[in-house]
Formats: structure tokens, C-alpha cells, sequence
């Protein structure tokens, strides 16, 4: 017998993720509550493993986010100089998805659109 036994190749194996994801969806509303306001846009978010999506700024925005660790309460902030009405219709920000493999669910109402700009004006991750 001259023929040699087969031998069987092993398939590659998908390499395991190297990082964990980081993909949000950011949202402006019309309205007091993050459920019931209106949405008027929205974009996407990845940080991980590049900057991508459909916010304007991404690889600022994501920056920015590494900076404070993903926490979006330190992007809200009054902008000296800016001057708003303080005239009611509410407008809702809202982040959904995940950061560095954590669930997030964060929003923050501000008394109206000129509040919400004062509030992250210099900011890139909020601004969309």
C-alpha cells in the first residue's frame, strides 16, 4: 500500500475579541422624559475597535468618552458666557448601548435647547 492517511487540517478558530465594545445610540427629544419624548435625531456610536458611526464627530466624541471613562454625567456642564430664556420646553438627551462591555442607559432633560447647548457647549460626544 502506498497511499498516505489522510490527515485532517484544522480549521481556523475566529480569534476571540481583543476588546470589549464599546457601540452607543445617542438621541435629542422633545420632551420631560426620556420614554415619552419625541425624537427628533439620532446617531450611532462605536469607539471599539475604531472610531465609526453616523455621529458627525466620532473620533472626538469617542476620545472625549475615554477621557471620563464613559461617564456622561462629566460631559454636562454650563458654558460661561452663554445666556438662555428660561422659557419651558424640555429637550431630552439620551445614550443607549454599551461602553467598554458595560450596559449604559443614561439621559439628562434640559429646561430647553438653548440650556442643552450652553450645557455641553466644547464638547464632541453630545453634539450631533
Amino acid at each position: 500500500m502506498s497511499g498516505t492517511a489522510g490527515t485532517a487540517q484544522a480549521q481556523p478558530q475566529a480569534a476571540a475579541s481583543l476588546y470589549a465594545p464599546s457601540s452607543l445610540v445617542l438621541a435629542v427629544g422633545q420632551g420631560e422624559e426620556a420614554d415619552t419624548a419625541i425624537m427628533q435625531r439620532a446617531v450611532t456610536l462605536t469607539c471599539t475597535p475604531k472610531a465609526s458611526g453616523s455621529h458627525p464627530s466620532a473620533s472626538a466624541a469617542c476620545a472625549e468618552l475615554r477621557a471620563v471613562n464613559g461617564e456622561f454625567t462629566q460631559l454636562v456642564g454650563k458654558s460661561p458666557g452663554m445666556m438662555c430664556t428660561k422659557e419651558w420646553k424640555p429637550i431630552v438627551v439620551t445614550v443607549d448601548g454599551v461602553w467598554q462591555g458595560k450596559r449604559v442607559a443614561w439621559n439628562k432633560t434640559f429646561g430647553n435647547s438653548c440650556e442643552m447647548r450652553a450645557s455641553i457647549a466644547g464638547g464632541a460626544a453630545l453634539a450631533f
